[in-house]
């Protein structure tokens, strides 16, 4: 056997123990969870203040067919977030066959969106980052929240039933639901929180995606009374020459949000639409980190069929980076910026952290001395500035304009 043969074997046998331990981690804290009864309740008739509820809803539906639920948080009244969770993405019949499960994951095999919310999926979505209110550094812990949960691999805008051959050679059908589920959540937030003051729309990864598209229905079909707006993606950089087809062909995603994708560059797109329309009667925010570990993954399988992050890739993306956010001041120099440079050993992989917002370090990581909390809640509050601008060069043909 030769060096090549010998090596191809070791990493076979890698992975199959990294499917069976990862497999076997994700259903055992699902286990453990449902077992010690850690789920967040049902929403109740009478909910307490400063705490979390699920909420079953009716005619939604995960990726995999299976129920849907979302998360709220009854705090101020006057004071509301409603969050888009992120969760990966599918844009064809090959990722579509290929949800997250702990095993992938660990065995670095391609996993592209979450397909169901296992239990282990609560952890992911309250009681972390901006959610957290045991968190005492945490300004945000007495925001009421609506947490749409995100398991349907369509950035929240999808309506269609879209089959696939799994990786078990049988048919499949993925449930691009993200739009009806959307839809759905509306009505209990509107149920549940009838006349906010302060409005903070956010999303991390694909829910950051989310934030600009749906931001206008919101505004428009839900809360139009309301003056008083900031809004937040954190991580939603993926370019791909062919969005527009996958929202409309794919996903069926609402003719609207089809229409308004004008470029390679979805989030881009979909903000200029939006700023057309409201200009800076909104407060506009967005945070990235230089080289995401994760987001360069997605990158090289779209342009190059690997989902596999390296410095390359990692370089790569930090150039598209600079490219955004020059093109997000040009809408307004009033753009709110927080860029990091966080690294954490054994998991950003030589890169960068993916997103911040619904993460530990939310409150704890600090750039240029601010953390990403202090920043984003110094914005909710009027005071929208730039962070870790120094990370990014100047673009040729013009200078990155900072607010500080």
């Amino acid at each position: 056997m030769d060096r090549e043969e010998l090596k191809n074997k070791r990493q076979i046998r890698k992975q199959k123990i990294g499917l069976q331990i990862g497999d076997f981690v994700d259903k055992s804290i699902s286990k453990r969870i449902k077992d010690k009864d850690l789920l967040a309740p049902i929403l109740p008739d009478d909910p307490k203040s400063h705490t979390w509820y699920r909420v079953p809803i009716e005619n939604g539906m995960a990726g995999d067919g299976s129920e849907y639920h979302i998360y709220v948080k009854i705090a101020d009244p006057a004071k509301l977030c409603i969050f888009f969770s992120g969760g990966g993405v599918a844009w064809n019949e090959y990722t579509a066959a290929r949800p997250v499960s702990g095993g992938k994951t660990l065995a670095e095999l391609p996993n592209y969106y979450w397909n169901n919310l296992r239990p282990v999926t609560q952890i992911m979505n309250i009681d972390i980052g901006i959610m957290n209110m045991r968190d005492a550094d945490n300004p945000f812990r007495d925001f009421s929240i609506i947490d749409i949960t995100y398991a349907t691999g369509d950035f929240h805008v999808g309506d269609n039933d879209f089959p696939y051959v799994g990786e078990d050679g049988e048919d499949h059908i993925l449930h691009f639901h993200g739009y009806k589920n959307f839809k759905e959540s509306m009505k209990i937030a509107k149920k549940l929180f009838k006349d906010p003051e302060h409005l903070l729309i956010a999303g991390n990864s694909a829910g950051a995606f989310a934030v600009p598209a749906l931001t206008d229905e919101i505004l428009t079909n839900v809360y139009h009374n309301v003056s008083d707006i900031t809004l937040l993606s954190d991580s939603a950089q993926l370019l791909y020459s062919k969005w527009k087809k996958t929202a409309t062909d794919v996903w069926h995603a609402p003719k609207k949000i089809c229409d308004d994708i004008s470029s390679d560059n979805i989030t881009l797109s979909w903000y200029r639409k939006l700023y057309q329309k409201y200009g800076n009667s909104l407060r506009y925010l967005y945070a990235s980190s230089t080289r995401d570990y994760l987001l360069s993954a997605y990158y090289n399988d779209v342009t190059n069929k690997v989902y596999k992050t390296d410095s390359d890739v990692q370089s790569a993306f930090y150039e598209q980076l600079k490219e955004m956010v020059l093109e997000l001041k040009k809408l307004t120099p009033d753009f709110g910026m927080y860029i990091n440079e966080w690294e954490i050993p054994l998991i950003t992989k030589g890169g960068t952290v993916h997103t911040a917002v619904r993460e530990p370090y939310f409150t704890k990581f600090t750039q240029d001395d601010v953390t990403m909390a202090r920043w984003l809640y110094d914005a909710v509050n009027g005071n929208v500035y730039d962070v870790g601008m120094s990370l990014l060069s100047k673009e040729e043909g013009g200078t990155i304009m900072t607010k500080s």
